[in-house]
């Protein structure tokens, strides 16, 4: 009977992780009962909420007891710990399987957000799979009487769409297994290993067993364990004698890969498909819930596209299929991952729409046992029959007989197939168990190497030993004093360990990568306790001495893939420091840019190597984008990890994003899995041959942003020219040029104005035209071109509110160019936010670098108005939209005119007050017989004033550039303490000449504005 249910939902919100609580993070989710609320930390008011059928809140309220489980600080309190989770998700999970329904459980959310820890649990604290185990084989003995339970045990892996079985005993089939299709059983894994269990230390055992093959497979492919799905499959088999029935479930718990967004500027589509096969899975898994939802919701849906990836065929049934399925969502309540989070509660919203089709399964075998019984019943009546009238044959007695033996034995042969299962899984259950003993005595014997992985669950795994004596570690395995490591840039003797005298030490061969706790070494360094060790690309290790130098209390947990990371950034310069946030706080802006480099740092390592075993002379930078860059209001940028790529042999560079690396750096993979199969097979390559369109190491050559310079657009609004000689930064804050710009006030015909033009006070403009020009002289010393005298540059601009920028003409093969390039911009009715902006804003002055190959940079002037004059508008005339653009110019000029006119009336007026006030002087001076002086007509106080501030503004204007080069200057990260002095020195003499110039400017300006006072008062006295 089919029982038609939705998929169940749960989330769960986890505590802050290091990484937030260090960036001072703020919780944006809230719960209430089964409702979540997400708050955007961008905009108080946007809150988005969702409900579901279990909501967890483990973020807080907790503590950890003496045995180190996380419980409740208050009883009854709000935290929602494992065995909470358990008792609402797992004992249904169990109950129905008990009852003979399948069951899945899926765990989604981004990677670090909890799927392990709710899935597996850490310590004392299970998880689902390992509590569901437990209980599972509670039931078990608790139900002998009954009837008889078998459990099988799978595990296996999907990454890049290829099946790894995790149990397997063999080496790795090349390609993956292969899924097939069945009527009776749907798809299945071709070759899968079942492996019957009594216990479920057993099941643990196999867990341990198939999480070291995991992390071996992840270290030798050179794999990422986020991007891969991992699926658990128990099967139960119920076996009740006295109803001749059987029922048999399939539990499938799925931990989903990360469900991370890749943050990109949205203009970049990469030209090559995204990560082809890698993301594959996921976005198939998000295609076929969505199709489910939207079929539940009664749309007509013509395909779901089950069969698109290996994971959604696997899950079919979990899926709209015959599965009693739940889903456990889990998310980070930081603003840092407000993207993710939401994304997360969107998809498992969508999710919990999915009906399902149950039923309770019987077992083909058990009806296969119950028809040959009834055979042999009719077979032993048969027999029975003809010997009572007597009428049996030897012949027909024969044949009989052979028939009931002949399902005696089939009937034998299938009960005993369990009891041989499981006497093979004991074998190697006890082999397993001998070599963990072996293991756990050489721990307190011997130090030792363990390995650190980006999944928490899989560090610790792999241990390696170092007993006395010298041993070669790397890629050869065939020597006894060997100890193999396989992954990118390793060689095949790639370091010598020594152990003597209970010393060690660790020696790099020629040409190997070795870095020691951050720091890349090419002599002997002596070991200590808890050192970090990184062997080529990205092998991370750490170093575990001798158990008497190991404290009680040692901790290595602290010691995760972060952490190695983190210290490897540091000692290339970069790292977290104190900001203005706080002493104790780090701007979470800076936070999210060096989280992510950090993250890119093994990715960059690794397609580094590939590269230069490829030989594709490719070389990868990380840079931080934005780093030392503002917007035209002097605002800092988005900052952005990019990755800086450059062809060695053309100079050639491009400049990826975040999204677009690591897509690149999945179809890299590919092309070195192809390259090491085809060399595995005995053909040795020396390059790796790929049609330039499809090769993921190379893209056609764009231009480039190389830095910005901004100038400050103040002056305009006093109409006072400006000429600056301005620094072009880089993105990280080196200089990229030095180029000369000038701001120019004119006249409608382009004509410069006048001292006698400047304003005191800018809202003088208000409703009047203002006409100035941009100049750009000419470019010095530029490193791009000096770099490679094949390339060019172009400088780009834009102002006020226009949407696409302009460009100069390209210019090529010369460090110093001369620009000369003139744009005459207008205003044709100023307004207040023209003046504010002036006063407020710079343009920003982009540097753009061109490449052999690629197109120059083209104005766009479709959005643009122009004159007839080439005058381009930056302003449209008036409050009141004209009908017609001419007859608004004309209204203008008309405007123009008038105030022209009334300004030549006001300055008449004031003249002949003044030659009124003259007469009247002259007539007293020779009425009174007292002869006076005659003085000329001076110019006007505020004139005078007015040309005063032009002065200090133009000196003004380089004591803004000497703080700037103050503010530049930094000493080498490697002088010495004599080089640091001198520094020092040469500092305070520059901060004495910056002091002193700006008290002449300064004491300047106060000796004009007196001299200015003083003339007035002498003016008025002699007035008066």
């Amino acid at each position: 009977m089919h029982s038609k249910d939705c998929v169940k939902v749960a989330v769960r919100v986890r505590p802050f992780n290091k990484r937030e609580r260090d960036a001072g993070s703020r919780c944006i989710v809230s719960m209430v009962l089964s409702s979540i609320a997400i708050q955007d930390p961008r905009d108080c008011q946007n809150s988005r909420s969702f409900f579901f059928d279990y909501a967890y809140w483990s973020h807080s309220g907790f503590a950890r007891d003496s045995s180190g489980l996380y419980v409740p600080e208050e009883p009854g309190g709000r935290y929602a710990d494992q065995d909470s989770v358990f008792q609402d998700l797992g004992e249904g999970i169990l109950e129905n399987a008990l009852q003979g329904y399948n069951a899945t459980l899926l765990a989604y959310g981004q990677t670090g957000s909890g799927k392990s820890y709710s899935m597996l649990g850490y310590g004392p604290n299970k998880g689902l799979v390992p509590k569901l185990c437990d209980r599972l084989f509670q039931a078990v003995r608790e139900s002998q009487e009954t009837r008889q339970c078998q459990v099988f045990f799978s595990m296996l892996e999907i990454y890049n769409e290829q099946v790894v079985d995790l149990l397997s005993r063999g080496s790795r089939t090349p390609g993956g297994l292969r899924v097939r299709e069945e009527q009776q059983r749907g798809f299945y894994v071709e070759g899968l290993r079942i492996v019957p269990c009594e216990s479920a230390p057993q099941v643990e055992q196999l867990m341990e067993q198939g999480t070291r093959t995991r992390t071996t497979a992840a270290t030798h492919m050179n794999a990422n364990s986020s991007r891969s799905h991992m699926l658990i499959i128990l099967q139960l088999q119920q076996i009740f004698s006295k109803e001749s029935i059987t029922k048999q479930s399939n539990i499938n718990l799925v931990d989903l890969a990360g469900s991370e967004r890749q943050r990109s500027s949205g203009s970049e589509a990469d030209r090559l498909k995204e990560g082809t096969a890698i993301n594959l899975s996921l976005t198939t898994l998000g295609n076929v819930i969505s199709s489910l939802a939207d079929v539940a919701v009664g749309k007509k849906v013509v395909h779901i596209p089950y069969r698109d990836s290996v994971l959604t065929k696997l899950l079919q049934s979990a899926l709209g299929g015959n599965s009693r399925t739940v889903m456990i969502a889990t998310l980070s309540p930081a603003d840092i991952c407000y993207e993710e989070s939401l994304s997360t509660l969107r998809y498992a919203e969508r999710a919990k729409r999915i009906q399902n089709r149950a039923v309770v399964n019987e077992s083909p075998t058990e009806r296969l046992v119950k028809e040959l019984k009834a055979e042999n019943d009719r077979l032993l009546h048969r027999l029975n029959r003809l010997g009572q009238e007597g009428h049996r044959t030897s012949n027909e007695t024969k044949e009989l007989r052979q028939l009931l033996t002949h399902n005696e034995l089939q009937i034998r042969a299938i009960q005993t197939l369990w009891e041989q299962h499981v006497q093979e899984a004991l074998k190697d259950w006890e082999q397993q168990y001998a070599n963990i003993t072996q293991e756990r005595r050489m721990m307190q014997m011997h130090p030792y190497i363990l390995n650190i992985n980006e999944d928490a669950q899989l560090s610790g795994v792999v241990k390696l030993f170092i007993q006395e004596g010298e041993w070669d570690i790397g890629m050869c395995d065939s020597s006894p004093r060997s100890i193999s490591v396989k992954g990118l840039g390793i060689q095949e003797r790639h370091a010598v360990f020594r152990n003597e005298q209970r010393r060690m030490t660790l020696t790099p061969l020629e040409g190997s990568k070795v870095n020691v706790n951050g720091l890349s070494v090419s002599h002997t360094a002596e070991l200590q306790h808890l050192d970090r060790l990184i062997l080529g690309s990205n092998c991370t290790y750490l170093f575990i001495s001798y158990p008497s130098e190991r404290g009680g209390g040692d901790d290595w947990s602290r010691y995760d893939y972060d952490y190695f990371q983190s210290e490897l950034a540091a000692a290339q310069g970069i790292h977290l420091g104190e900001t203005s946030v706080g002493p104790n706080q780090t701007d979470p802006s800076l936070l999210a840019v060096f989280y992510d480099y950090i993250k890119l740092m093994p990715m960059m390592a690794e397609a580094n190597q590939m590269s230069q075993e490829l030989n594709k002379g490719v070389e990868m930078k990380l840079e931080i984008k934005n780093l030392a860059l503002s917007d035209p209001k002097g605002h800092d940028l988005e900052k952005e990890t990019v990755v800086r790529v450059t062809a060695r042999a053309k100079q050639q560079v491009w400049v990826w994003s975040k999204a677009k690396f690591v897509n690149r750096k999945f179809l890299m993979e590919e092309v070195y899995r192809q390259h090491q199969l085809e060399r595995s097979g005995g053909n040795v390559l020396t390059d790796a041959v790929l049609p330039r369109d499809k090769d993921p190491f190379w893209d056609p050559v764009e231009p480039l942003l190389l830095g910005t310079a901004h100038l400050w657009l103040q002056s305009l609004a006093f109409r006072i020219p400006l000429e600056e000689q301005l620094e072009v930064l880089g993105s990280e804050g080196t200089e990229e040029a030095i180029l000369q710009a000038q701001l120019l006030p004119c006249n409608v015909s382009g004509l410069a104005l006048g001292e006698d033009n400047i304003l005191i006070d800018p809202s003088e403009l208000l409703g009047r035209r203002l006409d100035f020009q941009l100049v750009l002289d000419q470019c010095f010393g530029l490193r791009w071109i000096r770099e490679d005298h094949n390339r060019g540059v172009q400088i780009g601009f834009r102002l006020l509110d226009c949407s696409q920028p302009l460009y100069t003409p390209a210019v090529w093969h010369n460090v110093n160019p001369l620009l000369d390039h003139r744009v005459h911009f207008a205003s044709l009715h100023t307004s207040q936010h023209l003046l504010d902006y002036l006063q407020g804003s710079a343009v920003v002055l982009e540097l753009w670098g061109l490449q052999e190959g690629c197109t120059d940079l083209k104005s766009s002037l479709e959005e643009v108005r122009m004159t007839a004059e080439g005058v381009f508008i930056i302003e449209e005339a008036g409050p009141a939209d004209t009908a017609v653009a001419d007859a608004s110019e004309l209204s203008c000029s008309v405007r123009a005119l008038q105030q022209d006119l009334e300004e030549m009336k006001n300055i008449t007026s004031s003249l002949r007050t003044e030659n009124h006030s003259l007469r009247e002087q002259l007539s007293a001076a020779r009425t009174g017989g007292e002869g006076v002086r005659s003085r000329s007509v001076r110019p006007s106080c505020d004139a005078e004033f007015a040309r005063s501030l032009k002065v200090f503004y133009h000196s003004m204007t380089s004591v803004r550039c000497q703080l700037q080069r103050l503010r530049r200057r930094r000493p080498s990260e490697d002088s010495n303490l004599l080089e640091l002095r001198l520094f020092v020195d040469e500092q305070s003499h520059l901060l004495k000449d910056f002091s002193e110039q700006l008290e002449q400017c300064v004491s300047a300006l106060k000796q004009d504005v007196a001299a200015i006072v003083r003339r007035k008062r002498e003016r008025s006295g002699t007035s008066s």
